[in-house]
């Protein structure tokens, strides 16, 4: 997600106008079809300042003029940072994990609220979010076939510069490997206590967690 973030914070200083003050943002933040929460609620409820917000809706309101993002919009602005990929598959699940409402579109305090966690959220916080995203059918437990959609959907992403180079049972080994060490109670399915208390322990496992977490 930090590749989206970097766009739109790009987008946003190159459309930038000097004269631009705190009312003219306040006014902005009322002229979308959906219109977010005020920026002093949604800076109490992140882990970002006021002008980091104004800074974040620009750019969001410059991709999605509406004040949404549907899930589609979404896959065509991740795509083109894996251009030599197919993120696809990944986008969606993400999407998912950012749609708390389970309503199809994403609005910009989801957004933000996803992001305070992953960029600035504790250790807790952003392995609770991890979890939510490879619990796909938000049962409150990742299966084998969970985290084997996720890890596939990942080296699908990364295309061709996946390393190492990508071999038929490479995802599955990985799969293996996690169950190995998260599974505690050998049940077939990893809870969030045991996805936290094994990424935790182990400093291989969270380095892959972060691994993963870097192309959000």
């Amino acid at each position: 997600m930090g590749a989206v973030v970097g766009t739109l914070t790009m987008q946003t200083k190159q459309n930038r106008r000097p004269s631009r003050d705190k009312t003219d943002d306040e006014l902005e933040m009322t002229m979308v079809c959906h219109r977010p929460e005020g920026l002093e609620q949604l800076e109490a409820q992140t882990n970002f300042t006021k002008q980091e917000l104004q800074i974040l809706y620009r750019g969001f309101k410059n991709e999605c003029p509406s004040g949404v993002v549907n899930e589609e919009t979404f896959k065509h602005i991740y795509a083109q940072f894996f251009p030599h990929g197919d993120a696809s598959m990944y986008a969606h699940y993400l999407f998912s994990a950012f749609d708390t409402a389970n309503n199809g579109s994403i609005k910009f305090k989801d957004f933000v609220m996803g992001l305070s966690i992953l960029l600035r959220g504790t250790l807790r916080e952003k392995l609770e979010w991890t979890f939510h995203l490879y619990d796909i059918n938000r049962d409150g437990y990742i299966n084998r076939e969970e985290m084997t959609e996720i890890v596939r959907a990942i080296y699908d992403m990364m295309g061709k510069y996946t390393y190492p180079a990508l071999k038929g049972d490479v995802p599955q080994q990985h799969v293996d490997a996690f169950f190995q060490k998260m599974d505690k109670n050998k049940d077939g399915v990893v809870t969030l206590e045991e996805f936290i208390v094994a990424c935790q322990e182990d400093e291989t496992m969270m380095r892959s967690m972060q691994l993963f977490e870097n192309v959000m």
